[in-house]
This record gives structure tokens, C-alpha cells and sequence, in this order.
């Protein structure tokens, strides 16, 4: 078997090549990542050697060199993790969100469609669906929840996934996606919730929340996705839309604070910004259909993931003090110092 992981480089894609080679040590796993400011090949340092795996610096725009990489690595299997995926960014810039999580996804798909795959597993998120009031806990995303999306991120991934469920009908390629919700854990680029306060708090820098923090993500531990996406890979039925949630639904003003206590680091060091434009208010998943169809459940309670999460940043200073610097200070300043 050989996969294609696109994205590679980035937060979930490494941790599913990871789990991937660990799991299925027999397969080869190529990673196609462009290598923006989110993709970062430090992180695979571990595997770059490995002989079942092999990294190409290739935008998933760009046809040629794509068509050229399916006719010489004959992949069996392609899972789209390749995207722009920070909101704020796509309320700067939404072309290049267009441009990639669309157009690149077509590619993706049209050079699947040339050189013949057994899947295309597109990975979406539940953003596609806007969001639920915060006074409903009874209310769920289901896979039957009707598309509302609310910035120019979420409109081009529900974008990518109509046109995936499109090429399915009108081609018959063998196509899946889940939407997962808000995944955390090692390797999470630090412009992101959970490590941007790990990293300020260990800095005794600000922390900043938008509004008053009470906006409610469902929380999903980035192995425990991995899984879910083996698993419809394995046994997935193809033309279908598998939900991944954890179970995890916390408020971000508590995760910023249980991040404060773990550290010992005063809360005085929140500071609460100006909120984002159109922010969602509430995010849930109902489950329901991958556990019935495919007996997954996530494994990692809150308490135990954000634990492990932090100590990974504790003992990885390195990777992501590199990163804090350059364009992502400049964009940090542009985005949270006049707020």
C-alpha cells in the first residue's frame, strides 16, 4: 500500500504519518507539503530517514508536478490534509484559502481520477456547519446538519467537500470525508489556542482571549483523529461524511485557565481582545454514526490530553521557539497588539 499524506508537514498530517508508520509499518507514506508557514520539516525529522517514506515539497496546486508525483509513486491511497485552516488568516486573506482548500483539492481529486486511487479521504472540519447556540447543550452537529458556514475558512472547506461528494457522483471517484472538531496535542503550530497560551504563559507573556473566552469547542486529541480517519480508511463507506468529536466540550476562558494552573502561572496574565468577526459560539459533534458504523470512540479525556499536551511543549521548547519568530511575530503583532 501506498498513501499519499498531503499536508504532511503540518499539525494533524505529521501525527497521521506518525501513527500511520507505527501502525502500518508496511506501507509506504509519501508526504506532499508545500511548506507555508504552517508546515514545518523539522517536525519529521524522525521519520526522514525511515525507508518506507519519503517527503516532496509540492503545492497542491500546481498540476504538473502533481500528475508527476501519482505517475511515479502510483499511490493506492490519498489523504487530503493540505489547507489553510487559521480563521483569523482567512478573514485577512481569503483568496489564498480559495486558492488552496478549493482549486488544490480539485487537483487532488482530478489527478486521483487520471491515475486511478482506491481512496480519496478528504479531512474537513466541523466549521462547515457554523455553530450552535450556547444555551442548547442538547444540540448537535450530525452529518445530516445543513452547511452554514461563517468565515471564508469554513465557506472553502464545505467548498472542497461538495466538490469531493460532487466527483464521487458525477465520476464514481471513491471519495470519504470527516469533519472533526477542534483537534489538540504535539506539533499544534503555536498561532492556535491551546499552544499560543502554553507558550505565552511559559514566556510570562499575555494571554489573549477573545471577548470573554466563553466560546465552547468540542476538544479532540490529534491521535485520537488519527484513528478515527485509519479506521474509515479501513472500513469507511465510500461516498459517506463520518463526524469525529471528543467528547470534550470546554470553554476556552477554562482552557486557558487550566493551562495557567498547570504551569503555576498567575491568571492575571490573561487579557481579554477584541472579538473576532463572526466568531462562532458553540461547537459539538454527535458521533454517533463513526461509533455505530466503525466502533470508534475517542480514547483521551481532557484532563488526561491537555497534561500530556503541556508537558510536550515543556520538553520540546526547541521545535516551537523556532517557530515564534519572523513572519509569525509579525502577524501575531498584526493581530492581537491593538486589540
Amino acid at each position: 500500500m501506498t498513501i499519499i499524506v498531503t499536508g504532511g508537514a503540518g499539525f494533524i498530517g505529521s501525527n497521521f504519518i506518525f501513527y500511520t508508520l507505527k501502525n502500518h509499518p508496511k506501507y509506504r507514506v509519501i508526504c506532499l507539503d508545500k511548506l507555508t508557514y504552517a508546515g514545518n520539516l523539522s517536525t519529521l525529522k524522525d521519520v526522514m530517514d525511515k525507508p518506507n517514506f519519503k517527503f516532496v515539497k509540492v503545492d497542491i496546486c500546481d498540476r504538473e508536478a502533481v500528475y508527476r508525483l501519482f505517475e511515479s509513486e502510483k499511490p493506492d491511497v490519498v489523504v487530503n490534509f493540505a489547507a489553510e485552516s487559521h480563521v483569523d488568516r482567512s478573514i485577512e486573506s481569503p483568496d489564498v484559502f480559495l486558492r488552496t482548500n478549493i482549486i488544490g483539492t480539485s487537483v487532488l481529486m482530478d489527478a486521483c481520477r487520471k491515475y486511478g486511487i482506491e481512496r480519496f479521504h478528504q479531512v474537513s472540519t466541523d466549521e462547515v456547519y457554523g455553530d450552535l447556540p450556547i444555551d442548547r447543550p442538547d444540540l448537535f452537529f450530525t452529518e445530516e446538519t445543513p452547511l452554514h458556514t461563517s468565515s471564508p475558512y469554513s465557506s472553502s472547506k464545505a467548498s472542497a467537500d461538495l466538490l469531493a461528494l460532487a466527483y464521487h457522483r458525477t465520476y464514481g471517484l471513491p471519495v470519504t470525508i470527516s469533519r472533526c472538531s477542534n483537534n489538540y496535542g504535539p506539533y499544534h503550530f503555536p498561532e492556535k489556542l491551546i499552544p499560543l497560551m502554553i507558550a505565552n504563559a511559559l514566556n510570562d507573556k499575555p494571554l489573549p482571549v477573545y471577548g470573554k473566552g466563553e466560546n465552547i469547542r468540542d476538544w479532540l486529541y490529534v491521535e485520537d483523529h488519527c484513528k478515527a480517519i485509519d479506521l474509515i480508511l479501513q472500513k469507511g463507506r465510500v461516498g459517506e461524511v463520518y463526524n469525529i468529536g471528543g467528547h470534550n466540550e470546554m470553554r476556552n476562558i477554562d482552557i486557558v485557565k487550566i493551562i495557567l494552573k498547570e504551569l503555576g502561572k498567575p491568571e492575571s496574565l490573561i487579557t481579554f481582545v477584541t472579538d473576532r468577526k463572526g466568531h462562532d459560539l458553540r461547537y459539538a459533534i454527535d458521533p454517533t454514526k463513526i461509533h455505530t458504523e466503525l466502533g470508534w470512540l475517542p480514547e483521551t479525556k481532557f484532563a488526561d490530553g491537555i497534561k500530556k499536551t503541556i508537558k510536550w511543549y515543556l520538553e520540546n521548547r526547541s521545535w516551537w521557539e523556532e517557530i515564534i519568530s519572523g513572519e509569525y511575530m509579525d502577524y501575531y503583532d498584526k493581530m492581537y497588539s491593538n486589540r
